[in-house]
């Protein structure tokens, strides 16, 4: 529970700074004030941006975007079981085929122009959502095809959308929180029961230890604390 969004919030979270895995994250540039770890980005968040291009705008290039995404995922799918990447002809072939979607994307948006008798406004230029979007496919290109040269690395992150679900939906029925301290005893309710569901525990069971005065730590957690340093 925090009253940002962004890096304050984060390192008082304290999960991304000391991070030695990789966040699969939708974008939010926050994330990307930590140059120290590994990014991925959420292919669902890009299905849903694509999707909306191709129908308001009618771009090919997204409807292109799209089917070579889930296309790179049944391949990296099907791979997985038996090899631990993708061979090199098929990667250089999702790539090659990534960058000319992305020309074709830029060259149906081009870089806003401003005639010269208009003063400069501050700050960030305003572009039309299918260039913002191709921005950041382009810029983010290692990021975007993280899970297809790392088989570990997820398409998506639902399992984090999964987290906060219930957060949400307590926000939608009851509006708010009554307090600061209710808040706070919330998220680490829900914090508890989610760790426990991850790692194969009866929540009920949880709850209880808990509640006992020795809840439930997973064991990678209880290695860290138990090594010297």
């Amino acid at each position: 529970m925090h009253g940002k969004r962004g890096s304050e919030a984060l390192d008082a979270i304290g999960i991304v700074p000391t991070l030695a895995g990789r966040a699969i994250h939708d974008h939010w540039q926050a994330y990307f004030t930590y140059p120290d770890i590994a990014h991925g980005l959420c292919h669902a968040h890009h299905l849903r941006e694509l999707k909306v291009i191709e129908e308001r705008y009618q771009q090919r290039w997204a409807s292109e975007m799209a089917q070579l995404l889930v296309e790179i995922k049944v391949a990296v799918d099907a791979a997985r079981p038996v090899q631990r990447h993708l061979h090199a002809e098929k990667l250089a072939e999702f790539i090659t085929r990534y960058d000319q979607v992305m020309a074709e994307g830029l060259q149906a948006n081009p870089a806003p122009v401003f005639a010269a008798e208009h003063p400069k406004k501050r700050g960030r230029v305003k572009q039309s959502p299918p260039k913002n979007l191709l921005d950041r496919l382009v810029a983010h290109k290692r990021e975007v095809l993280a899970f297809m040269h790392d088989f570990t690395v997820p398409f998506d992150n639902n399992q984090a959308e999964r987290d906060i679900r219930m957060v949400k939906l307590h926000q939608k029925v009851s509006g708010c929180f009554r307090s600061q301290e209710g808040a706070e005893r919330f998220c680490e309710i829900r914090g508890d029961i989610s760790t426990a569901r991850k790692n194969g525990q009866r929540v009920l069971e949880a709850l209880k230890k808990a509640l006992s005065g020795s809840p439930f730590v997973p064991s990678f957690l209880s290695v860290q604390a138990a090594s010297p340093g």
